[in-house]
């Protein structure tokens, strides 16, 4: 598909209605195609009263019998048209919103993958989610709402004014009347409608990012039998949920009903008053057009009815444009655009006095951080919890930037480089490896090309991972399950480390990626993270301290500074606060 431009300036101090007019610029033509295929092939509901009226003055004032076949002719010709014309309007409209639903669901996705990890941070998934698939969808009913419902209802209504200015001219102000009284019921309803639809909006949204939660909470929640607890709080959103619902669909009830007995005793008033003016020949109208003007009324009611009853899929519809667009015009980008591609990396890194604190925060996560990593050496962070390990590989990785002071990488700083450039010579082994549904090989190759057999299993043999992965029924096509289910905790992780073997990075970040597994599986894990590590930079954090001591450097670190730096022999000579970390896991 060829790559969409983003969409956020369609929603930049726009109006909902006017955003998604810009929204469908390109799919225009095929809207007016599908809108006149529509009034053409719905004509004979707007023009079946003016050929019934004549059908019933053939018969009522002896008219010739020709009439009754011309007549009929014509209304046979009608109904056949219908077809072809409603498969042409089907064809247009859908393309054409199949066509923006398409775009808006690619411009979110890359929004999401413009935008910072620190928004994700704040962000439920379950919510984001929710916006793709969900709002999305109710933009395209509303579209479709406008058109099977909106287009049916004003081509009867202009129909029925303009057949009654020619046939009985005198009646037309009496039509008229309904336009101002729809107009007085949308506004009496419009705010109270947008309101219930914006509460119910969020009452899902929060619904789904629980939801969410719950999902991902189940072994923890069957392991401490927590389940009558997270099935309360659950049921306590859907008891939010359940209210909002309700008050908007008494809201949505109200406003039918009304609408409905408003505009009934209009067609049962214009019914009594055309029979009595021709019962006393007031003005020269004919039985057929008491029929005629009965049947345009109840027709002009009905589509007004229609035309009322689309404020509440419409109301809908403005909410989902102003959900999305909360995700399209959110401020917290990583900046890229026109910054310096990175074509090769040596792996050379100077932190020069560099602090930093989150958002929201006042005491900074790193202070006066300064540190030389010259070019494939490994460097490991330790300390307690909260001492700033974690925010130094975020820094590395480029989710975010100093506060304060400058990274140099190979000489150049950071921030003027793209990063997701720099990130191709760049591999990340985390604690809890990150696997998808899919096989072996989509995993291993995850974002690459064309990558050769030999490759793959070079990089799965330096894992320690060729051995397992040889036993499984279909060995490199065999799918591993969401989030690597059908595997074992130290087989994902031989799986990530192949992952990034097969990359051949210049860069290596390892976030803890032995703390979770067994010893067996840990020595297997070590040995192939000794294969990966060789000849690259390497940033490593880990809880257990045996697994560092061969690091060329060891940074300990507390309360975001360095206080003491040196090889493993170094540090427990001085006999500071690395020796005394070294004590505690003894």
């Amino acid at each position: 598909m060829k790559p969409q431009p983003f969409l956020e300036s369609y929603f930049l101090n726009q109006p909902p209605l006017k955003t998604l007019w810009l929204l469908f610029e390109a799919d225009r033509p095929r809207l007016l195609l599908a809108a006149v295929s529509f009034v053409i092939k719905h004509s004979p509901v707007w023009l079946l009263p003016l050929l019934t009226a004549n059908l019933i003055d053939v018969v009522v004032e002896d008219r010739p019998i020709a009439e009754l076949w011309w007549n009929a002719l014509l209304l046979v010709l009608l109904i056949f048209q219908n077809m072809p014309l409603h498969v042409l309007y089907m064809n247009q409209l859908s393309a054409a919103l199949r066509s923006v639903e398409t775009r808006l669901r690619s411009g979110l996705s890359r929004q999401l993958q413009r935008l910072s990890i620190g928004y994700f941070t704040r962000a439920s998934a379950g919510v984001l989610q929710n916006k793709v698939v969900r709002d999305v969808e109710n933009i395209e009913q509303m579209v479709r709402t406008l058109f099977d419902g909106g287009l049916n209802a004003i081509s009867s209504l202009v129909g029925a004014l303009v057949i009654t200015a020619i046939r009985a001219p005198a009646f037309l102000p009496f039509f008229l009347v309904m336009v101002p009284i729809t107009t007085l019921l949308v506004q009496v309803t419009r705010s109270s409608l947008a309101a219930r639809n914006e509460q119910f909006r969020s009452e899902v949204e929060r619904m789904a990012a629980r939801v969410n939660e719950m999902t991902h909470l189940i072994p923890i929640t069957r392991a401490h039998g927590l389940e009558q607890d997270e099935l309360e709080r659950v049921d306590s959103t859907l008891s939010s949920v359940r209210k909002a619902g309700l008050e908007l669909d008494m809201t949505n009830a109200v406003f039918g009903s009304l609408s409905w007995v408003t505009y009934s005793m209009f067609n049962v008033l214009c019914l009594i008053v055309a029979t009595w003016v021709a019962y006393h020949q007031i003005l020269p109208i004919t039985a057929g057009d008491v029929v005629l003007l009965s049947g345009y009324f109840a027709g002009l009611t009905g589509s007004v009815m229609v035309l009322v009853n689309l404020m509440p899929p419409i109301s809908k519809g403005i909410e989902s444009i102003r959900s999305i667009g909360e995700i399209l015009k959110a401020p917290d980008l990583e900046h890229n655009e026109g910054k310096v591609s990175v074509e090769s990396v040596r792996g050379d890194f100077s932190f020069e006095n560099v602090d930093f604190h989150y958002p929201d925060t006042d005491a900074s996560a790193i202070s006066s951080f300064s540190l030389e990593v010259p070019a494939g050496q490994n460097v490991a962070f330790v300390g307690h919890s909260g001492a700033g390990k974690s925010t130094i590989l975020n820094l590395v990785i480029g989710f975010v930037r100093p506060t304060s002071g400058r990274i140099l990488l190979d000489g150049r700083d950071m921030d003027t480089l793209d990063l997701r450039t720099y990130r191709r010579f760049l591999s990340v082994v985390p604690q809890e490896s990150i696997l998808f549904e899919g096989t072996v090989r989509e995993n291993v190759t995850y974002g690459l090309r064309d990558v050769p057999d030999v490759t793959v299993e070079t990089a799965l043999r330096d894992s320690n991972a060729w051995e397992f992965v040889q036993d499984m029924l279909d060995g490199l096509e065999t799918h591993i399950g969401e989030r690597g289910t059908k595997l074992s905790g130290g087989q994902k992780q031989r799986l990530a480390i192949a992952r990034a073997l097969v990359r051949n990075p210049r860069v290596l970040i390892l976030d803890e990626a032995t703390s979770a597994l067994d010893t067996e599986s840990e020595s297997l894990i070590q040995e192939a993270l000794a294969r990966l590590m060789r000849g690259r930079t390497t940033f490593i954090v880990a809880h257990r301290l045996s697994t560092i001591r061969n690091a060329d450097k060891i940074v300990v670190m507390k309360q975001g500074k360095i206080v003491e730096m040196g090889t493993h022999t170094d540090l427990m000579q001085q006999n500071g606060h690395y020796a005394s970390l070294q004590g505690s896991q003894v």
